[in-house]
């Protein structure tokens, strides 16, 4: 394919550029120093936020066909960001396009689907299909956007059983590097279809998503809370229990340290605690049973596990909600014995240099299972991923990730890969990124991504380079 030809005139510096531009879009276009930009370019992640020459607010996809295509024009990288949860902050100047202004949902019943416009998050689709009996493969924030999510594997509440959100994906409409816009699916341009799920970012700016939902109302989940001093207990009985549960069972465990804040409930606050997370499919009979053995561990701080509606199950995480500072990184692992979780608290738990918070999720079911049509998501043979995430300031933050790097590299026997969607904050090297796939799959996005943006144009992201 070749690269969409640059008639435009030269770069001319973001103040006269940002006023032609702002003649043919819709939506904002802002620079640094307007009152809205730092709003637009700074999201959920506030340290070391995307500082582009240009921010476009997109309202639709020709906003985001003609961002594209100026940033082809004028030899600027191209970046995306809807709710910015986990950018890659690209160091040089470039042209950010914010799509939070397009977040339409539309339920088909009859076809079990929906399409979810780019800036959509979660708890809209997890709305919108509730009243049909429905509910998505969303994650654990529903205030995370639902478009970035999915395209970056999408590691969800119900995942051991459907498998990740990627493998649901129907169709997309996406803009390409050439300034195109297009439709793909497992007919259209196929191996573009298979590279964005799985690619995010890489090969095309999504405007649309098609994806299939579940026929799901209600879970039996929650939160079992156990104090921080038990954690080896807990965690090694977890694991333990894993092993045998159905795949109807998707589960997490999460070390964390808690504030002192009034927002929490009482037995929690400033306290280090392990926090199991479960989201059961079955009844609610079958699955008192099977959480019996974690309830036997004793004494809770908290116990929230019921029969929820699908609309409360970010109520299972509980994932803060306030924008904050914070760098994190991730391995997908082939198993955690009593060895690794000693390694994992001396390193990262309550009494280590850099307390963070740690998270387990358990994988295999339909996650190990390669979906039709295939997709790009990598390491399926992994039965674990675990996450580490700090909060930072400028002054903590070579101290944070160095503690990181020695975490991951005593889990590196066990390391089978890494998640993207997991590569935290602005500092994730391209050996991280090639390790979210298996080498040939990584060959392959590379030779697409010569044939798709042969100039790397969308390189402000966790990047995939031509080869």
């Amino acid at each position: 394919m070749t690269p969409h030809p640059r008639t435009d005139t030269p770069w001319d510096g973001p103040a006269p550029a940002a006023r032609k531009l702002a003649r043919s879009v819709r939506g904002p276009v802002l620079i640094a120093g307007d009152d809205d930009y730092d709003t637009e370019r700074v999201r959920y992640q506030t340290f070391q936020p995307h500082a582009p020459a240009l921010v476009v607010g997109a309202v639709d996809a020709e906003d985001v066909r003609l961002a594209v295509e100026f940033g082809a024009a004028h030899d600027l990288p191209v970046g995306v960001q809807a709710t910015g949860h986990g950018p890659a902050r690209h160091a040089g100047t470039g042209v950010l396009i914010s799509t939070r202004r397009m977040n339409e949902v539309r339920i088909d019943p009859v076809s079990r689907t929906a399409r979810v416009a780019a800036g959509t998050v979660w708890q809209q689709v997890v709305d919108a299909a509730a009243p049909h009996g429905l509910a998505p493969l969303s994650g654990s924030a529903p205030h995370v956007g639902a478009v970035a999510y999915t395209l970056g594997g999408g590691l969800g509440l119900m995942a051991r059983r459907f498998g990740y959100a990627a493998d649901h994906v129907r169709r997309l409409g996406v803009v390409t590097a050439d300034g195109r816009p297009r439709d793909v699916d497992a007919d259209h341009e196929p191996e573009l279809f298979w590279a964005l799920r799985g690619g995010r970012d890489n090969f095309g700016v999504v405007t649309t998503m098609d994806i299939g939902l579940m026929p799901v109302e209600r879970l039996y989940g929650g939160a079992l809370y156990f104090d921080g001093s038990r954690a080896e207990e807990v965690v090694n009985t977890w694991l333990h229990w894993t092993t045998g549960v159905p795949e109807d069972m998707t589960s997490s465990l999460a070390l964390v340290p808690l504030p002192d804040l009034p927002p929490l409930p009482e037995p929690l606050r400033g306290r280090y605690v392990v926090h199991v997370r479960i989201a059961f499919l079955g009844g609610p009979k079958e699955g008192e049973h099977l959480i019996a053995p974690l309830r036997a561990l004793g004494p809770r701080l908290a116990d929230t596990v019921r029969v929820l509606p699908y609309t409360e199950s970010g109520t299972i995480h509980n994932d803060p909600v306030p924008p904050a500072a914070y760098t994190g990184t991730n391995a997908m692992l082939s198993g955690l014995d009593e060895s690794a979780v000693r390694d994992v608290l001396t390193l990262a738990g309550p009494d280590s240099p850099v307390t963070g918070i740690v998270e387990v999720r358990h994988l295999g079911g339909a996650l190990g299972r390669a979906p039709r049509p295939t997709n790009s998501v990598g390491n399926r043979d992994a039965a674990y991923l675990l996450a580490v995430l700090n909060r930072v300031t400028p002054a903590t933050a070579d101290g944070v990730r160095a503690a990181h790097t020695r975490l991951t590299d005593a889990l590196k026997p066990l390391t089978t890969g890494r998640s993207l969607n997991f590569l935290y904050g602005a500092n994730a090297t391209a050996d991280q990124v090639a390790m979210a796939y298996s080498p040939d799959d990584y060959r392959r996005l590379r030779r697409l991504k010569a044939e798709w943006d042969p100039a790397n144009l969308l390189r402000i992201n966790h990047n995939i380079p031509p080869a």
